[in-house]
């Protein structure tokens, strides 16, 4: 430090300070050598001498390098900068996670932030560690793919103190490999590894003064991975804080689990445990803090619970394991008294509640306990002793039980939880998460401290190598000539602490001795180790030391420290436990060492026991010498435990506190300086710094660093060369940089030296720029002025002489108008006295007429009045009448629906119900769509009314606009009557004339007459006026509520849309999970018939038979037929007609007699014939897999009956009897038949004609609808303008209320028609199952002759058209095969793209001619499934799915525009009308296919998403399309280098294709515009979240690149004419992010103009990119915290303080709609081409 070239004046500078650690200072003067004060100016404006000691104060940062993700990369690395990178990121950022080269530093924030949603786990997956911002899911990454690449063990070591999220990092970990690895084999491991947290916290955590939810105990966390899945975990567990059990400190609770069950104390199950409130017992109410205010204990039982089922522990050992737990807390109520003062014994009263309750759960007896409580049993050679205690004494000795039992507790929930994760298959590399205590030094520090300490020793020489070996790795690889130097190893003071004869063994060797104490111990420990400068002797205290630990000295209390590494437990009373026959439980916790599968469970997973063992006092020497102190205990596991991290790749989380207070976003600096001192971080920067600890790639360098360099030395083209020639002369000191294969590296403030350079050639430039830029605008305003100032003389000359031109024609034309006004008022004279006697008769005519008009008005609203009364009256009297009679239908109909509630409810527990539900959703989409066509249909009548409205008041406006005109002319009339007053005036004064006074007197009256009148017109007027405005406002009121209306429905329909195909996507969910389960029982069925021979041979003979007997075709498993045609193996169908020679000879003379004879004998055979039925079946179900229930039937049928009795040979002469009986029966039989068949006939004319009155009614309201719209243009012509708002509304409402009735009582007849469906289906099965049941014995005589005689009865063909494929039941296969399963379009040049549709309908046609409805039926499913089948095996086949979504849409529609439905015949000719269906009702099939329709589409969706994701990034935001704008960021330590993959037009090219594909295939261009939208949907959104994720993307050249690609995609879609489809919309947050990154951000205007900007952003969004923003280095300033604090308050007043949503969900679904289009083809003119295969079927 002896030059002081960096101390220069205005360098910035750290100097110490008492409350903020550190405070920086400008150095006002420079710095000279041999200068003893340094010249400061703090932040405050005061000045300062900085007295300089032994060095000089450590330099500042530049601007550019503060805050960065990587506290590596900052040029000066000491503890001021990082400290200070830390407290900006942290307060002005809210960023709580950063790198400290391969460590990951996070900040505890103490509120829940946005950031670890499933969002953002599958955002940073995939992604390199340099790619996006720290965060704890980036190192999971890294340890995910390192393990997966070079399949090596990994580990996560997350240290920290109480309170710094060390638990909550280790969950975040968790969840992210159980989300990214999800699981192999079973499905609920990843739920099993997730509920193993709750529970070990609640048994591991509990309340301190530092946090409310501290670990107790280390854990780590092995995860198992297997083909780069989760397979299991293990969890092994260390030093569990036991004396917490029994003692809790102030302001400190017990643990979790204590007060969970004492919370829920009130539940049923937990009555019997003598539970109460957590004051109530002793060992929860120490620390007087029974109630947390950040838990619910009630709550978190149960779920402590639920994981605890999930585990797959049963609710009786939870129950038992609270009783344990209960009896914990009721020993420690247990009142010991000493018997006298002396205190040489002490007893219990045997009325002692506690003491009952405890043996009570324990099952113990009270005597034993009370007296193994108060004495010991003492052994020596040859006898036994038992001594009394001391009231101290038993309470330590019941203490010591408590915590023993707690430990065994402990113990055996680990062990079960293991046995819950453990993986039967095992696992091929693992993951390791390691939570454990981070480093303690508190003002009393007894045993737990040094166990604790003394395992942060280990983990940070672990740390330390590890790192040092990385760093020289690092320049190994890069081949720099570095010299290996030395770093500081903690080995001396672990050796001080391990070794020979070190702490831990001079504690054991003590705690062997008899009479061994801790002031012996400690004497020990002087004359050993004073000599050591790692251990110190404090001063004042006897018994304490001091070790010298690598984050500074901590003294330790010598009290408690043999007592707690002897662990004494009183083994009569473990002995009493073990004697306890309560529960398999207690004997399972209390085995003795070395005894039952416990201590075997233990040793295989290798974990220490933390619970104490027999005390030594009281065992013989046998077993003393094979017990394990404390201290060896977790001095072993301690050390398996670093074997197994050096086995690993570690990756290193340090967690700090910011705060004590427990505040959100508060950072103390004090508190996080002595963290950062205790975690190791400090010891990573001198690591770091001792070497080059900032470096970069070459061009990252010339990125950042072009302007540095000269013009000759980028004329070379090898990038190293010219970087090693700008460093040589820029820097000039070839030891401060070095150049590798990839990189230069740079010493410890070069960087700063460089970026000071750059700041500098910038400035220089940017004042060349402003020079001359400032230049010409000044020569622009010189030439501007100029040619003003010419231009205004030019027009002020030309002004002066126009104004005396204008001077001489003004006076020529005076003198010509004075002349001719002299003539005019001559003449105006004249006329005055002609007009006053004019308007006098005027107004005396007018006056009668309007008399005689307002009498003719008043008689029109009288008419009006009376016809509207009278209407009034018919309307009442009627409304009376229809409601007497609703009430009467109403009456009845409840009787009926009562009627059909009780059927309903033993029917729907079918099947059925499913279906009726997903009918009943598809029916109210109609029923939205219908009320939506009416309320277009009224919008378009209230239109229609307001036109003529405007008609009319456009007219009334023309009248008024007249009487306005009239009236102007009666003011022209007074300003005359004004001159006769003068001239009567002028009269009166030169005649006295009477007749002239009169006359003036009438003329006055007359004047009075009209003013009054006037006034009256006016007053008129003004009402007229007044009433149009109200009219027009009501008739814009009403046109805005139809238009809210219209708008509800609309957003209704699509919310039914998308509830409708969420249904849909679940379903075929639900179906894919059915299908595997299928395959999986076809598999192990496969399995089963090859393990046993002789079954298959069985079935094989047995499946030949059947394919001799019966004629119905074999079909796939997978193509199964839908309900009611699962009886696919009868040997006659039902509904099909026997031949009449069969009927000849099956059917005999029929009487009563033989009737009755053959209906007893057929229900005894058929009673034997079941129970033997139910016999095979489970004989069948023992022996083999389950098969087909209809192949099952024919297997068992055949078993009990062999093949020549079913074909009838040699019968005897008895059985030719019985045969003859058979045939009564079935003639029986068949008359039963009819007589239900008569029913249901009579059952369908009764529901139709209850359909037909209810289509009466209804034609009956709509009729009465129209009386009433006429009535309503009746009113509106008569009418008068006061009464037709009034009428207008009422009737409208009538008219709602009609229309209501009519939706009703549509409603009413679509469920009649359900009902109807549905007994005519139940009435047919029930039919079918009689025949079936009473014809068996006779079709199992004739069997053979009946289907060998027979085949498919098919209709002929002679009738048809030409417009149809006819084909048998057989051909269905072959069908499917040629048209979907083996359809390929290449082999079929210019054929249709939808060509399978049309086939498919022209199959469909023939069944619909045929009136066989089952074929058509099972056709389409046959077609659906294999669709399905082709989509799994092509699923990411963009142009498959694209093909058979069009084939789908082209089949359903096909399907409506020729069925019966009239609304979709409009586009259809004659030719195709005569094609319509008559007789296949095809709604259920559209409904199937429009779910089929809807999975395609989202299928088509998953696999273009496929596609696209991988572009979006490089294309949107990493690609340059405009070269030399962005500026590159600083060298910094981590940062990735992958170039970009993919570019813009790219992605737009592959946008193009998909439309292309499209097209091709026939899709509606809606659908096109629906994918694209959803498409660049997940462009918007995955820009935006990967925006959102990386802070240097967050920049002002980054927004204009990204601007610019928004652009390109924009003008991409106008030039495909997409602006039209919504993709717009979809793009406007990512312009909003954009244009966000470009506005001002300084000032109160600008954040208001920034809030209006962003309407689409949520403000968590906002917030997070002004945080995240970069300015560029020396040409922009940061964003002032106060500046976003403004913002986000402004944006929480306008859209509300609720959650947003930090990223954008890109996996939503859009609803789709799949719009109906007539297909202009003929049916005729279809062309098969041959290639298909289809000569089988015949064109008629």
């Amino acid at each position: 430090m002896a030059e002081g070239g960096p101390y220069v004046q205005g360098a910035r500078v750290w100097i110490p300070d008492c409350i903020e650690v550190w405070r920086a200072a400008e150095i006002t003067r420079g710095y000279k050598e041999g200068d003893a004060v340094l010249h400061l100016r703090l932040e405050d404006g005061s000045a300062l001498a900085y007295p300089i000691e032994f060095q000089l104060p450590p330099l500042c940062n530049p601007d550019c390098l503060s805050g960065a993700d990587d506290l590596v990369a900052l040029s000066y690395l000491h503890e001021p900068a990082v400290l200070h990178s830390l407290r900006q990121r942290f307060l002005e950022a809210n960023t709580i996670y950063t790198y400290c080269g391969i460590v990951l530093v996070a900040i505890n924030p103490y509120q829940p932030l946005p950031i670890y949603e499933e969002e953002v786990i599958y955002a940073y997956s995939g992604r390199e560690i340099g790619d996006m911002d720290p965060h704890i899911f980036a190192l999971a990454e890294e340890a995910y793919k390192q393990m997966v690449r070079f399949g090596k063990n990994q580990s996560l070591i997350i240290s920290g103190e109480s309170g710094a999220g060390k638990t909550a990092s280790a969950k975040y970990a968790m969840r992210y490999f159980t989300t990214i690895g999800g699981c192999l084999c079973d499905s609920s491991m990843e739920e099993k590894v997730l509920a193993s947290s709750p529970v070990m916290e609640a048994f591991g955590n509990a309340k301190t003064t530092r946090n409310d939810n501290s670990s107790r105990f280390g854990k780590y966390i092995e995860i198992g991975f297997s083909q780069a899945h989760v397979t299991g975990a293990t969890i092994k567990t260390y030093l569990l804080e036991k004396s917490r059990v029994t003692f809790q400190a102030q302001a400190e609770r017990n643990y979790h689990i204590f007060y969970q069950l004492c919370a829920s104390a009130t539940l049923p199950e937990l009555q019997g445990l003598g539970l109460c409130g957590a004051e109530s017992f002793h060992y929860t109410r120490q620390g007087q803090c029974a109630v947390a205010q950040s838990t619910d204990d009630a709550a978190d039982l149960d779920s402590t619970r639920h994981a605890f089922s999930l585990l797959g522990i049963p609710e009786a050992e939870q129950l038992e394991l609270f009783r344990v737990l209960a009896a914990i807390l009721h020993l420690g109520n247990i009142v010991l008294r000493g018997r006298d003062r002396r205190g040489d014994g002490c007893f219990v009263e045997p009325a002692d509640e506690a003491l009952g309750l405890f043996c009570t759960l324990l099952g113990t007896e009270a005597s034993q306990v009370i007296r193994w409580l108060c004495h010991r049993k003492l052994i020596t050679a040859g006898e036994t002793y038992v001594k009394p205690l001391s009231r101290q004494q038993a309470l330590d000795s019941r203490d010591a039980l408590a915590k023993y039992m707690y430990g065994q507790i402990f113990r055996w929930m680990v062990s079960r939880v293991n046995h819950a994760l453990r993986s039967l298959e095992g696992h091929h590399n693992s993951i390791g998460i390691l939570d454990i205590y981070g480093f303690e030094m508190f003002d009393v520090n007894s045993f737990e401290q040094f166990c604790i300490n003394y395992a942060n020793e280990k983990l940070q020489q672990h740390f330390n190598r590890h790192v040092f070996k990385l760093e020289q790795e690092e320049y190994v690889t890069e081949e720099i000539p570095w010299v290996f130097v030395d770093f500081c190893d903690n080995q001396p003071c672990i050796e001080l602490i391990e070794g020979r004869l070190g702490i831990l063994n001079l504690l054991n060797e003590e705690c062997k001795m008899p009479q061994g104490s801790d002031g012996s111990w400690a004497q020990k420990l002087y004359q050993t180790h004073l000599s050591s400068s790692y251990f110190q002797k404090p001063k004042r205290s006897m018994d304490a030391f001091v070790v010298c630990h690598f984050a500074g000295k901590v003294e330790y209390q010598c009290d408690g420290f043999v007592e707690k590494n002897r662990d004494t437990v009183p083994e009569e009373l473990v002995g009493l436990l073990r004697a306890s026959k309560k529960s398999a439980l207690l004997t399972e916790l209390f085995l003795e060492e070395g005894d039952g599968p416990t201590s075997l469970q233990s040793r295989r997973s290798g974990r220490p026991r933390m619970a104490g063992c027999p005390s030594s006092r009281s065992l013989p020497s046998s077993q003393k010498s094979k017990k394990n102190s404390i201290s060896s205990q977790f001095r072993a596991s301690l050390n398996q435990l670093m074997e197994t991290l050096s086995s690993t790749i570690p990756h290193y989380i340090r967690c700090i506190k910011p705060n004590d207070a427990k505040q959100p976003f508060v950072f103390d600096s004090r508190r996080a300086v002595e963290q950062l001192r205790a975690c190791g971080i400090l010891e990573t920067i001198q690591i770091s710094a001792s070497g080059y600890p900032s470096r970069c790639t070459y061009q990252e360098f010339l990125e950042r660093y072009r302007a540095l360099v000269s013009r000759e030395e980028l004329m070379g083209t090898d990038e190293k060369q010219t970087c090693s020639r700008a460093l040589e002369r820029l820097l000039r000191d070839p030891s401060k940089y070095q150049c590798g294969k990839n990189k230069v590296f740079f010493r410890a403030g070069q960087v700063a030296h460089l970026e000071e350079l750059r700041y500098q050639q910038m400035r220089a430039a940017c004042v060349l720029l402003q020079r001359h830029l400032r230049g010409w605008l000044a020569r622009r305003h010189f030439g501007r002025a100029r040619a003003a100032a010419i231009c205004l003389q030019r027009h002020a000359r030309g002004m002066l002489a126009r104004r005396f031109t204008r001077m001489l024609r003004r006076t020529r034309a005076a003198v010509m108008l004075q002349k001719t006004v002299r003539m005019v008022l001559a003449r105006r004279f004249y006329l005055r006295v002609c007009q006053a006697i004019i308007t006098i008769q005027a107004f005396a005519r007018g006056m009668f007429a309007r008399r005689l008009y307002h009498q003719m008005v008043w008689h029109q609203k009288a008419v009006v009045i009376q016809a509207a009364v009278r209407g009034w009256l018919a309307r009442t009297r009627y409304s009376r009448l229809r409601g007497a009679v609703i009430y009467l239908q109403c009456c009845y109909r409840r009787v009926q629906a009562r009627r059909e509630l009780r059927r309903l409810r033993v029917e729907a527990r079918s099947i059925e119900r499913y279906k009726q539900l997903h009918k009943g959703m598809e029916i109210k989409v109609i029923q939205l769509q219908c009320r939506l066509d009416e309320q277009a249909q009224e919008k378009q009548q209230l239109m229609e009314q307001l036109s003529e409205l405007n008609a009319a008041h456009a007219e009334e406006v023309q009248c008024l606009r007249a009487e306005v005109q009239r009236l102007r002319e009666d003011t022209t009339r007074d300003a005359q009557v004004q001159q006769l007053q003068e001239r009567l005036a002028e009269l009166e004064r030169h005649s006295m004339k009477s007749c002239l006074v009169q006359e003036v007197e009438e003329l006055r009256q007359r004047l009075a007459e009209v003013e009054a009148t006037k006034l009256q017109l006016e007053e008129e007027k003004d009402a007229l006026i007044q009433r149009v405005l109200e009219r027009s406002q009501d008739l814009e009121e009403q046109h805005q509520c139809a238009a809210r209306e219209s708008r509800g429905l609309l957003q209704e329909l699509e919310e039914e849309r998308a509830r409708y195909q969420s249904l849909v996507q679940e379903y075929t969910r639900l179906e894919q999970g059915y299908e595997n389960l299928r395959d999986e029982m076809a598999f192990h069925r496969q399995s089963t018939l090859r393990r046993s021979p002789s079954s298959e041979s069985f079935l094989g003979s047995e499946s030949s038979c059947l394919s001799s007997m019966s004629t119905a075709p074999s079909r796939d498993v997978s193509d199964q037929q839908p309900e009611g045609q699962e009886e696919r193996w009868q040997l006659v169908p039902e509904g099909s007609r026997l031949q009449p020679s069969s009927e000849v000879v099956l059917n005999g003379g029929v009487s009563q007699d033989p009737f009755e004879k053959a209906y007893l004998l057929l229900l005894g055979q058929l009673n034997a014939a079941n129970e033997e039925l139910a016999r095979t079946r489970e004989e069948l179900r023992r022996s083999q897999a389950p098969v087909e229930p209809e192949e099952r039937k024919l297997l068992d049928f055949f078993k009990r009956r062999n093949f020549t009795e079913m074909l009838g040979l040699g019968k005897s002469p008895e059985k030719v009897a019985v045969d003859d009986d058979l045939k009564h029966a079935y003639d029986a039989v068949q008359v039963a038949n009819k007589l239900l068949e008569s029913q249901l006939q009579e059952e369908k004319q009764q529901h139709e004609e209850e359909v037909q009155g209810l289509r009466l009614d209804i034609c009956s309201l709509k009729q009465l609808s129209q009386q009433q719209a006429a009535l309503i243009q009746d009113l509106q012509w008569h009418q008068g303008q006061e009464g037709l708002q009034q009428h207008v509304l009422q009737l409208r409402e009538e008219n709602k209320e009609l229309a209501q009735k009519l939706e009703k009582q549509e409603r009413i007849t679509l469920k009649l028609q359900k009902q109807l469906r549905a007994y005519t289906k139940q009435t047919q099965e029930l039919a079918g199952k009689l025949k079936r049941e009473a014809t068996r014995p006779a079709q199992e005589l004739a069997a053979s002759a009946v289907v060998l005689s027979q085949s498919p009865v098919v209709p002929p063909l002679s009738g048809l058209s030409q417009a149809m494929l006819a084909w048998r039941m057989e051909d269905e296969g072959r069908i499917i095969k040629a048209i979907i399963t083996d359809y390929k379009p290449q082999s079929c040049p210019g054929a249709l793209p939808d060509l399978p549709a049309y086939i498919l309908f022209l199959c469909f046609r023939h069944a619909d001619h045929c009136c066989d409805e089952p074929r058509a039926r099972s056709l389409l499913d046959a077609a659906i499934g294999a669709i399905k089948g082709i989509m799994k095996k092509h699923s990411d086949d963009f142009n498959v799915v694209a093909l058979w979504l069009a084939n789908t849409c082209r089949l359903q529609n096909c399907l409506c525009q020729y069925s019966q439905d009239e609304s979709y015949w409009q586009g259809n000719t004659a030719q195709q009308n005569k094609h319509r269906l008559q007789n296949v009702d095809p709604q259920s099939s559209c409904h199937s296919l429009g779910a089929l329709a809807v999975q395609l589409y989202q299928q088509l969706i998953r696999t273009a998403e496929k596609c696209l994701k991988p572009m979006i990034v490089s294309a949107m935001l990493e690609s340059e399309p405009i070269q030399g704008l962005s500026f590159s960021c600083p060298p910094r330590h981590r940062r990735s280098s992958v170039a970009s993959a993919h570019t813009l037009p790219e992605l737009l090219q592959q946008l193009g294709s998909f439309r292309a594909v499209l097209d091709h295939h026939g899709l509606a261009p809606s659908v096109g515009h629906q994918v694209l939208r959803q498409l660049l949907f997940l462009v918007s959104g995955t820009t935006l979240n990967y925006l959102l994720l990386r802070k240097d993307t967050c920049s002002w050249s980054r927004s204009i690149q990204l601007r610019y690609n928004i652009s390109q995609v924009e003008q991409w879609l106008r030039a495909e004419g997409l602006q039209e489809s919504g993709a717009r919309e979809v793009l406007e947050p990512l312009v909003q992010a954009a244009q966000l990154l470009q506005v001002k951000k300084v000032t109160e205007a600008d954040a208001g103009a920034l809030c209006s900007l962003c309407t689409v952003l949520s403000p968590q969004q906002v917030v997070k990119i002004l945080r995240a923003y970069t300015p560029a280095a020396g040409l922009e300033e940061r964003i002032s915290p106060s500046f976003i604090s403004r913002v986000e308050k402004r944006l929480q007043d306008q859209y509300g303080g609720g959650p947003s949503q930090l990223l954008v969900d890109t996996s939503h679904l859009f609803p789709v709609h799949l719009p109906f289009t007539t297909s202009p083809l003929h049916l005729d003119e279809l062309h098969i081409p041959d290639a298909l295969n289809l000569a089988f079927l015949v064109t008629p």
